[in-house]
């Protein structure tokens, strides 16, 4: 069920919100962060939510450049590629769907765990 465009326009009708004017610019205010920094953040995050959970890695966008989308949202590809090869390297495990995913060929949307301690 999609609820966030309704919620938005049930705010907005409501006179709580409005859209943002088209002149508003966002940008990242500063340098985006390095691969080696974008990684051990990730990890961090990984470990800090302890084995058998998962996080979403727009999470560790967020824990880097903050929660506006136009700062998160250009850091989820290589985030997602870090992800990829950390998972290759055993190091953590995607999921999808609740269940652990080929990190070569799962599509769509992605969760991010501790790899499992054999």
């Amino acid at each position: 069920m999609r609820t966030s465009g309704c919620r938005f326009r049930s705010l907005q009708q409501e006179g709580l919100t409005t859209a943002p004017h088209p002149a508003t610019s966002f940008k990242m205010t500063s340098a985006p962060p390095d691969l080696a920094h974008l990684e051990a953040r990730m990890l961090s995050l990984i470990a800090e939510h302890g084995p058998g959970k998962t996080l979403c890695p727009s999470d560790v966008a967020r824990a880097l450049v903050g929660s506006h989308p136009d700062n998160w949202g250009p850091l989820m590809l290589p985030i997602r590629k870090i992800a990829v090869r950390l998972a290759q390297e055993g190091r953590l495990v995607i999921y999808r769907k609740g269940k652990p995913a080929d990190p070569e060929a799962f599509k769509g949307v992605y969760r991010l765990g501790a790899a499992h301690e054999d």
